[in-house]
């Protein structure tokens, strides 16, 4: 006569089964992670590396572009300043990108003029909801500033006993109640298009003809 099984066998299997956790499509964590697997090898480094010297680049590009208007015009009118020091050296600064992106990251043969006007194009996208972004941001930070102005002085005034010559001559120029949120904004939107860039770069600037993915 048979044995009956045992009833640890029944109620403890020796290799219950894996149940897979799902996992939420929608994390941040996992777009980024798809993006860096689709990228060949290198590359989302080394467009990490690029996009730190072209976001610096861009950057003090705008600066210098705002501390000099801001010579010039009335405090009054910063929103508005800020997006014009954004447009003036956006030409300069989409050159630079382009060249660095084209021969540093994504590494692609001839087609200057094309891929320099697609990325002109990608930037161009941007620029609008950059640009309202940029006035708006500022508005709010200058108000931010107003209203802790007091503490905000503290801290320049303890900054500045450790600086001199220039760049205390560009602290106190700058870090103004007024002026200063729009170095502040210009910072933030400056990271912001970075991000988006690589993917407009990814997928359309930088982006292999029809022949040369169907070579490889």
């Amino acid at each position: 006569m048979k044995q009956p099984p045992s009833p640890s066998h029944e109620i403890h299997p020796q290799h219950p089964p894996v149940v897979p956790i799902p996992q939420n499509p929608f994390l941040p964590g996992q777009r980024l992670h798809r993006l860096v697997r689709r990228c060949p090898g290198g590359q989302f480094a080394r467009y990490l590396c690029v996009g730190v010297f072209n976001t610096l680049f861009g950057y003090l590009s705008f600066a210098v572009v705002l501390t000099l208007l801001n010579a010039v015009l009335p405090a009054r009118f910063l929103y508005l300043t800020v997006m014009l020091a954004s447009v003036l050296p956006l030409p300069l600064a989409i050159s630079v990108a382009y060249l660095t992106y084209k021969f540093f990251v994504f590494r692609t043969k001839g087609n200057y003029l094309g891929e320099w006007l697609k990325c002109f194009a990608v930037y161009g996208t941007g620029m609008i909801p950059g640009l309202v972004a940029l006035s708006a941001l500022t508005r709010f930070l200058q108000l931010i500033i107003h209203r802790n102005a007091a503490s905000l002085h503290v801290v320049l005034s303890a900054v500045e006993h450790h600086l001199d010559g220039r760049p205390l001559s560009f602290l106190q120029h700058s870090a103004t109640g007024k002026s200063m949120a729009g170095y502040i904004a210009g910072a933030i939107l400056t990271g912001v298009s970075t991000i988006y860039s690589f993917v407009g770069h990814k997928t359309f600037t930088f982006r292999p003809g029809k022949r040369a993915r169907q070579a490889h």
